[in-house]
């Protein structure tokens, strides 16, 4: 709550300022892993999610959405400050990849959620007889698209991770400035 009330009255800067929007994600992904830790240690939650790749969604939504998104902010605080720049070299491959990662880590954790579920169910799943109906094979061949959606979430938030690299790049080489200086578009705190 502290770090989403420090915004009160400045919500609009979400419109207009990448670092402040990547802080406001890192934020609800944070918010998030630490209600669903607490909630998959329960005994019937955790039954069905041990093993499974829930828990990797769990993992990865907390180290690829609040760890990455908070450091992406921090790099691109940091960036034009300690190379004496006005500001990032293009503020629209910032949003390009906030939008890119955002996208990738919802694609990546949302797909480990659903087979992670899906694996704990076929492995609860007997017969009448109380014999396992699901092989490990079959539950591979079910996982597949779910790990295509990942692959595919994980290439997004990659490609945004190299498009902060070129930005930075651009921005230490000290290329033409950005027509927002730092100053306007981080504006100290009142």
């Amino acid at each position: 709550m502290n770090g989403l009330m420090t915004l009160n009255g400045s919500w609009d800067k979400i419109r207009t300022d990448p670092i402040i929007r990547f802080l406001v994600a890192s934020l609800a992904f944070y918010g998030m892993s630490t209600f669903e830790g607490p909630m998959m240690s329960i005994r019937a939650v955790n039954s069905l999610s041990h093993y499974t790749d829930w828990t990797v969604g769990h993992v990865h939504s907390g180290a690829l959405g609040w760890n990455g998104m908070i450091i992406f902010a921090m790099i691109y605080f940091l960036t034009p400050r300690l190379w004496n720049r006005g500001a990032m070299y293009s503020t629209a491959a910032m949003n390009w990849h906030f939008w890119l990662a955002m996208i990738g880590i919802v694609l990546y954790a949302a797909s480990m959620w659903v087979s992670g579920i899906m694996e704990g169910l076929m492995w609860r799943e007997v017969d009448d007889q109380g014999f396992l109906v699901n092989s490990f094979a079959d539950t591979v061949g079910a996982k597949f698209p779910m790990y295509v959606v990942r692959g595919l979430g994980g290439t997004l938030y990659l490609g945004g991770a190299c498009i902060m690299v070129w930005n930075m790049w651009m921005t230490i080489r000290g290329h033409a400035p950005v027509t927002q200086p730092v100053s306007q578009m981080t504006a100290p705190a009142e």
